[in-house]
């Protein structure tokens, strides 16, 4: 556990949920609207490329942007008799070992969405919508974010390091849960926005607070004697972090229910898997550390509170 941090301590980059994304949108009789985009920065030679039936033609040639850290490419396309029931594939995924979010939004309002990858390059669009593949599709975005998340994963380590083991790990994640599952949902569903910088800046600043609380000598304070206040308010925050992640690749408006809590399940069975995995690696490695388990633990209070200040710095110039 006291090595976990230092694993992480690599690119002190917030983090950033930008998969690839292929969109497709009718805006007329069997013409469509096509947003492909890419990460600007090639990890091969060998180009991603959609590539759609051969009765699909586009419309003029497509015009491309920077959006991010991404590449954006917009044009039109007629396919004559629709694309449902026919098969949509994305080339140099395993060179590039990336993965794609493919959604159509018909006229009609059906929505269709799979994720391509190296085992998954090709896909035949259903006559209808499948629940089992939002089931399926969401889960696994959710552990990806949260699995993808150093900023994320570091709180909860660090609330870990806080409360120890035992019910009130168990209270305290589930104040966390709870606070990043309503802002999560309300943000989703557009009850309100907020300034993305901003929040990106307070998730940092969470991180910080918390290593400060850890660092007390006293081992005193009412976040320690009620850690549950400060994971489930700084929970709050994380969730509209995790909302901004599910509006880049956005959700089925015909399962929205199913799709958001989904992605919340993969989000906590993603963190439930960490937890887990930090005490099967502490629970072994304190006996072996003995007396110097004492001496070693500020260790990783030091890294929390060095990568969360240099994140702060980070996102705060972005605010400014």
């Amino acid at each position: 556990m006291l090595a976990l941090p230092l694993l992480m301590a690599g690119p002190a980059q917030a983090h950033r949920f930008a998969p690839s994304l292929l969109q497709l949108f009718e805006t007329g009789a069997n013409e469509y609207n096509v947003v492909w985009k890419t990460p600007s920065q090639a990890t091969s030679a060998i180009p991603m490329q959609p590539v759609f039936p051969d009765h699909c033609t586009a419309l003029g040639g497509a015009s491309g942007e920077m959006e991010g850290t991404g590449l954006v490419r917009q044009w039109r396309m007629q396919c004559s008799g629709g694309l449902v029931g026919h098969s949509i594939r994305v080339n140099g995924l395993a060179e590039n070992q990336s993965s794609v979010l493919f959604s159509l939004e018909n006229l009609d309002g059906s929505f269709y969405q799979t994720l391509f990858n190296n085992e998954h390059s090709e896909w035949a669009i259903p006559a209808e919508p499948d629940a089992v593949t939002v089931i399926k599709e969401y889960s696994e975005l959710g552990i990806g974010h949260i699995w993808g998340g150093v900023d994320h994963l570091l709180f909860v380590f660090g609330l870990l390091l806080l409360v120890g083991g035992g019910k009130r790990l168990l209270w305290t994640i589930t104040s966390f849960t709870l606070g990043h599952s309503i802002t999560l949902s309300l943000v989703t569903l557009g009850y309100f926005d907020y300034p993305v910088a901003l929040v990106e800046f307070a998730i940092a600043l969470s991180i910080f607070v918390l290593a400060v609380e850890l660092a007390r000598p006293d081992k005193g304070g009412l976040f320690r004697k009620y850690p549950w206040w400060l994971a489930g308010g700084f929970g709050l925050l994380h969730g509209m972090g995790f909302a901004g992640a599910l509006a880049e690749v956005g959700l089925p408006q015909a399962e929205l229910p199913l799709a958001l809590l989904f992605f919340n399940i993969g989000i906590e069975l993603g963190q439930l898997a960490f937890i887990f995995a930090l005490l099967g690696v502490w629970l072994p490695l304190r006996r072996i550390l003995g007396d110097w388990q004492s001496r070693l633990l500020p260790t990783p209070v030091y890294v929390l509170g060095t990568l969360s200040a240099m994140w702060c710095i980070e996102r705060g110039l972005e605010v400014l």
